[in-house]
């Protein structure tokens, strides 16, 4: 009876260390794919609302969003890395630090972005004179240092209590010995009430207020936004409540040891949810956006014109070339006499705008 027991023990460890070890792989292969499409996604954003598209209030909203979700993917390489060799780290307690500093604060930059976009939409709609005459790219960009300074302050705590820990066979990066069980549980309850319930808060009310003043406008206009409003919400709550839920599980299971299977398997997977909400906020917030398709196609239009264009010239014949060189030059010469008389009267209203220009000085 004993033996059977014994048995079926095993055989239930066997099974719990396989399906651990599919989530393990499940968890890597996510992480992976969030590290290549966020970074090339969040990069392409910031390359749009930095370099193509004018500095407005919102461009200064998504470039923000982008570069703490670049930040963010980019450092999850470590991550990556150290999941890869079964938790080793080998980067030293510098890097252990900073890695937790980094993915942290840019989760609370992340999640602080999402809600003053909110609240922007939520004001641009509800005072729209308010926001016409208050509502600048200066202000936006001021409320976007506060909120990386309050990120970067909220995340000091978790960076301060990380240390190196050194079993023997293996280099963790993880909460320092020192820690308590109870400091662990005040810190998880803070970022879930700052980084999760606060924001969502707002969000649900901000994006419930704009589904009421878009219950007024014409109907397709509201049936989009509510598309749009839906899938905002959505995202954030199913992103990031399951982590912040697997946290706690985590924390329980220190005194009930029946949770460890649950949370050693659904630990990484709430993770790997969270993490992937980096991946979805271009799409939700950027991608949405009429201006940035207009800015987007543009430019990869203008890359192939100027990749293709030496080519194009390349296969035409030097009589062709000359023939259309020649029809060019028809149509320059038949143009002419209209054009100069266009000059002329281009220099006549441009010679009377500078002396109004000038009788206005005058005057002051």
């Amino acid at each position: 009876m004993e033996t059977d027991n014994n048995t079926s023990t095993e055989d239930t460890s066997a099974r719990g260390d396989g399906v651990r070890r599919k989530v393990w792989m499940a968890s890597l292969v996510i992480y992976c794919v969030i590290v290549i499409v966020g970074t090339l996604g969040n990069g392409l954003v910031i390359y749009v609302t930095g370099c193509r598209m004018k500095r407005t209030v919102n461009s200064v909203w998504f470039l923000n969003l982008a570069l703490a979700d670049f930040l963010f993917t980019a450092f999850l390489i470590f991550t990556i890395i150290s999941i890869s060799q079964d938790y080793h780290w080998q980067f030293g307690e510098f890097m252990c630090k900073m890695n937790s500093f980094v993915i942290i604060v840019n989760m609370f930059a992340s999640v602080f972005l999402l809600t003053a976009i909110s609240l922007d939409r939520c004001l641009s709609i509800w005072v729209v004179v308010w926001a016409q005459n208050k509502r600048t790219v200066r202000k936006a960009q001021i409320i976007c240092v506060c909120i990386w300074m309050s990120a970067m302050v909220c995340s000091t705590p978790y960076a301060i209590c990380r240390r190196v820990i050194d079993t023997g066979e293996k280099i963790h990066c993880g909460y320092s010995a020192s820690i308590t069980l109870e400091q662990i549980r005040i810190l998880g309850i803070f970022r879930f009430v700052v980084g999760f319930l606060i924001p969502f808060l707002v969000i649900i009310v901000c994006y419930v207020a704009i589904a009421v003043r878009a219950g007024r406008l014409h109907r397709t206009r509201k049936q989009r936004s509510r598309r749009i409003i839906f899938s905002i919400v959505l995202a954030f709550f199913i992103c990031w409540l399951p982590y912040h839920i697997s946290h706690f599980i985590e924390l329980k299971a220190h005194t009930n040891p029946d949770l460890q299977n649950i949370v050693l398997i659904v630990g990484p997977l709430a993770l790997s949810l969270a993490f992937m909400n980096s991946c979805l906020n271009p799409i939700l917030y950027v991608f949405l956006c009429d201006e940035f398709q207009k800015k987007l196609r543009q430019s990869i239009c203008f890359v192939l014109e100027s990749a293709l264009a030496e080519d194009h010239l390349s296969f035409m014949s030097s009589r062709s070339l000359s023939s259309h060189l020649s029809r060019f030059s028809r149509k320059s010469d038949s143009a002419a006499p209209l054009e100069r008389k266009d000059t002329a009267i281009s220099l006549n209203f441009t010679e009377s705008k500078v002396v109004m220009t000038d009788e206005r000085d005058c005057e002051h």
